[in-house]
């Protein structure tokens, strides 16, 4: 039976390594416009504001051991509106497996006229890819390849970004796991492993003032994976004062999503969305929600330019 479990482990390390054939790797949400720093690390400081967010992602309900997501996320510009601070934690649980990343992200930003201007940043941290084979039913109980218990890997990650930014609109480019690192829970030779790919990044997002009170913002998140096809979002938003808003995303083979979302006394920010399944999976399950909750904090009165306020 150990043929039957090495072709079970190939998959999970394909899942658990962002192989083509499972298409992003990385933690996805349908509100991604609502923080875009996990996206871009050239994000952090861009706003005149330090912020703290945190989102929930619950997919496929309905379906046992389905995908369950956790973010927790903090940037804001140094004093000096040049540099910008940032780092963030994320879970990813999927059945037996879950994938727990920790990233530290520096970015400095350059005026190129009184109201744009163009960041870039650096991110680096840790990865953590774990299978409990105490969770796994296995045909032969005399294979040991699972029954070890809990596997785990660790491995480095760095990544790169660009943003340039207006108070009306921004474009960003990044590629987190530039580092390609491998992903082995095995000896080499013995049992499959995977190499992390690297992502590529395209976002774009533009504020247009309909009235004195509602604006509406389209925005997009394209992804590249090599040898995958591209996958996108479009999003739009209409916002009321800027504080409460209504929104609707198209994510590319996969799902359409509503949103809806407030701003509590200019601090406190909370969002739901909910997805409705486009793919095959649509009969096996019942959407996917999706909670963020963020707060602002030691506002910067005196940063002459800001990217949009996202919320």
């Amino acid at each position: 039976m150990k043929l039957y479990m090495k072709k079970y482990i190939l998959i999970l390390v394909l899942i658990l390594s962002g192989s083509a054939v499972f298409a992003q790797q990385l933690p996805h949400f349908s509100q991604y416009y609502l923080n875009d720093f996990l996206i871009n690390p050239a994000v952090a400081g861009a706003r005149d504001y330090f912020e703290g967010k945190s989102s929930h992602r619950y997919q496929w309900e309905g379906i046992t051991d389905a995908p369950r997501t956790y973010t927790l996320s903090v940037n804001g510009p140094m004093k000096n509106e040049k540099m910008g601070l940032g780092g963030y934690l994320f879970t990813d649980m999927v059945g037996p497996t879950r994938r727990t990343g920790f990233n530290l992200a520096y970015s400095y930003h350059v005026r190129l006229n009184e109201t744009l201007k163009l960041s870039f940043g650096l991110s680096a941290g840790l990865l953590q890819f774990m299978i409990d084979g105490s969770k796994v039913t296995l045909r032969d109980e005399g294979d040991v390849i699972l029954t070890n218990g809990v596997q785990k890997v660790l491995v480095p990650d760095a990544g790169f970004g660009t943003y340039l930014y207006h108070e009306k609109y921004y474009v960003g480019f990044s590629a987190p796991q530039l580092l390609n690192s491998r992903v082995k829970f095995f000896n080499e030779g013995d049992n499959p492993n995977g190499t992390l790919p690297a992502h590529f990044f395209l976002t774009g997002g533009y504020k247009f003032d309909i009235t004195d009170d509602f604006m509406l913002e389209p925005s997009f998140f394209v992804k590249y994976i090599s040898p995958a096809p591209v996958m996108y979002d479009g999003s739009l938003r209409i916002m009321y004062k800027q504080k409460v808003w209504l929104a609707g995303t198209y994510r590319h083979r996969d799902a359409v999503a509503v949103s809806v979302g407030y701003l509590i006394y200019d601090y406190f920010t909370v969002a739901y969305a909910y997805d409705f399944t486009t793919t095959n999976l649509k009969n096996y399950n019942n959407g996917s929600h999706e909670l963020m909750i963020g707060i602002r904090f030691h506002k910067n009165e005196q940063k002459t330019t800001s990217a949009p306020s996202i919320n």
